[in-house]
């Protein structure tokens, strides 16, 4: 059934490179994107704002747009979530790599799914769960000191610790204080690697899509903080801006409830992932469902509007990059990628507030994948 799995070819460039080429630069090394020796370099990761978006709403993005071209939009990671894309981005690893390999995934030796951004306890241990070193750790080896901005409730998370480990937390609630602090760093430091990290279009777009009036208001700050923040930049500071993933808006008419067709669940034991990359595991004690079996039985149903794979197929296809095998078993037995504008859910479990989300993301569209790269300062072409 081969033929049924999308034939997506990657980019060159990826969001696995960003922050590491920023580090060789820092470090006047050759590197993946081109950038020139700098002193300092700023990595602003935008939470959800996808290239299309941009340009789908170019004159309320002047900045972005302005720089937005074909050469200028990277690929993230599969699955588009931001757990995976934000430890891509500083491990410079894939997330079958570094293991974060969806939102929600099984802990096969306790038998349950964790939440990989908000999950974290006993039995998930950052230091050990995310398995790479992160570029920040990188840095340190080579006496760059590295800074990560964010909101203050991020400050000592397990995701936190799990994927900025090596850096400097400074807590910033409102987005301008972000920028603030950056450039106070910037001035204080004669060489420094900055991660700062935008929360609110992500936020404005699960809970109003990102065709809505927020999310554009949210955008238009945005655009300006960064054209402010940009011509402070001297000509030893370069700046990129990225993303983690893109959006697509669902309305509630387009979820799909998969658990009122048996078949699409026989032998499943665990839901995990994403309502648009819905990782399925099954359960040990049986034989009569394998993940062939169960692959057949959702792309008899869902061919049409989604991507089927078993886990080894998706493997075998590069999607979470060089699997470790300490890793496999995190990712489902079956994936579900939602090719069409649709959500899939369980309806069994008493807790359904996740459906009340509008903006989505997690599959392979070019709307989820597709990233923009926005180069400043002395990363300007």
């Amino acid at each position: 059934m081969l033929t049924m799995l999308p034939a997506r070819q990657f980019s060159a460039l990826r969001l696995a490179d960003v922050l590491t080429s920023s580090l060789d630069a820092i470090s006047a090394r050759p590197n993946v994107l081109g950038l020139p020796p700098v002193h300092k370099g700023v990595v602003i990761l935008a939470d959800g704002l996808g290239a299309s978006s941009i340009r789908a709403r170019a004159g309320h993005a002047r900045f972005f747009s302005a720089r937005l071209n074909k050469s200028s939009i990277i690929d993230g990671v599969f699955p588009a979530t931001t757990a995976a894309g934000i430890a891509t981005l500083t491990t410079g690893t894939p997330p079958g790599q570094h293991g974060l390999v969806g939102y929600q995934v099984l802990d096969r030796a306790r038998d349950r799914v964790v939440n990989q951004l908000t999950g974290w306890d006993d039995g998930m241990q950052p230091a050990s769960w995310q398995r790479a070193r992160t570029v920040f750790d990188r840095a340190a080896d080579e006496n760059v000191p590295s800074f990560a901005i964010g909101p203050k409730r991020f400050v000592d998370s397990g995701f936190t610790q799990a994927v900025l480990r090596g850096a400097q937390y400074v807590a910033a609630d409102k987005m301008a204080d972000r920028f603030t602090a950056a450039r106070s760093i910037l001035n204080d430091n004669p060489t420094a690697l900055i991660y700062l990290y935008v929360a609110e279009l992500d936020v404005a777009a699960h809970a109003y899509g990102w065709e809505s009036d927020r999310w554009l208001a949210v955008l238009e700050n945005l655009d300006s903080e960064v054209s402010r923040f940009a011509e402070t930049l001297r000509s030893d500071e370069g700046l990129l801006l990225t993303a983690d993933h893109g959006v697509i808006d669902v309305p509630s008419t387009r979820h799909v409830l998969f658990d009122t067709e048996p078949a699409l669940v026989a032998g499943v034991r665990h839901v995990a992932g994403d309502p648009r990359c819905v990782q399925l595991y099954l359960e040990p004690a049986q034989s009569a469902v394998t993940a062939d079996t169960l692959a057949d039985a959702w792309r008899q149903s869902e061919s049409d509007r989604a991507w089927v794979y078993t886990r080894a197929e998706a493997v075998a296809a590069g999607l979470y990059g060089r699997v470790a095998d300490e890793v496999l078993p995190r990712i489902g037995d079956v994936i579900v990628a939602a090719r069409k504008a649709i959500a899939y859910y369980d309806s069994r479990p008493a807790n359904q507030k996740a459906r009340g989300m509008i903006g989505q993301h997690g599959s392979l569209t070019d709307e989820e994948v597709r990233v923009p790269l926005i180069r400043a300062g002395a990363f300007a072409r």
